[in-house]
């Protein structure tokens, strides 16, 4: 297990900067939809804690689709106008404030999935209209050793603070902004706050591969034991699919203060 913590997050952050460079930031963000994160987490809380605890688990974790697209939103904006630590900073105690607020819900499938869907589809008229520029020579250090660093680190602190808090907070915790919080941070000190705003963009349309991971975990997890992972993934890579064309389709435009957005 803690092989594959140290392994899988800097593996896939490699593969998403390498995306970045080769395609820009709409597809290294939408490949991080992609649950590498909560897969991991969950079928291991499956081993240890039991196939009902992993659901209630999947369950909380597709309500804080809410709280990691919130987290999304506001350092795509604040980084706008801000350094990377004030735009970390601030969305991290978003993401904080609308977890905490889900975890004194009662735990509810319908609810996760309202609270979801609602954060799914907002997202695309919430974010900065800019144009990034994907052109042009690369950066002088994409820092891809600090970056799978930090994400080795970030995993074991979640997941070993998942294991210890019960299975409302394992789940919320497992949508901690791992990826997201590490990507952001790099994207925007070596590509600018454009080319952040792009990626964060992207990775809210790819969650919908993430979202469709947890829902089929909390139906059918119960039910078919570990075999659900298998379904869970081919879901999610399926929905990851469908959600390719929506990469297309540019977002309502929010005007930036200071700055003229580009219509895409």
């Amino acid at each position: 297990m803690l092989l594959l913590k140290l392994l899988v997050i800097p593996g896939f952050l490699l593969l998403i900067s390498l995306a970045g460079k080769r395609w820009g930031p709409s597809v290294a963000g939408w490949l991080s939809g992609l649950p590498v994160v909560v897969g991991p987490i969950l079928f291991f809380l499956a081993i240890e804690q039991g196939q009902v605890f992993a659901a209630q688990s999947a369950t909380a974790a597709l309500s804080a689709m809410f709280a990691m697209i919130a987290f999304c939103v506001t350092y795509a904006q604040v980084a706008q106008r801000a350094k990377w630590p004030w735009a970390l900073v601030i969305s991290l105690l978003v993401w904080a404030t609308a977890a905490v607020v889900l975890s004194l819900i009662p735990p509810s499938l319908v609810f996760s999935v309202i609270a979801a869907a609602t954060a799914l589809l907002a997202a695309p008229y919430l974010f900065p209209s800019v144009q990034p520029i994907v052109s042009g020579p690369a950066p002088k250090s994409d820092k891809l050793l600090l970056r799978m660093i930090a994400g080795a680190l970030l995993t074991l602190a979640v997941t070993l603070l998942a294991s210890t808090v019960g299975e409302r907070w394992s789940g919320l915790l497992a949508v901690f902004p791992v990826l997201g919080s590490v990507m952001a941070v790099f994207s925007q000190q070596t590509r600018g706050p454009a080319f952040t705003a792009a990626l964060l963009r992207a990775t809210a349309t790819g969650m919908y591969s993430f979202a469709a991971f947890c829902l089929v975990l909390a139906l059918t997890l119960p039910g078919m034991g570990l075999s659900a992972f298998a379904l869970g993934v081919a879901v999610s890579v399926g929905m990851l699919g469908v959600t390719k064309r929506l990469l297309a389709k540019p977002a309502s435009p929010i005007p930036d203060a200071g700055r003229t957005a580009i219509k895409r």
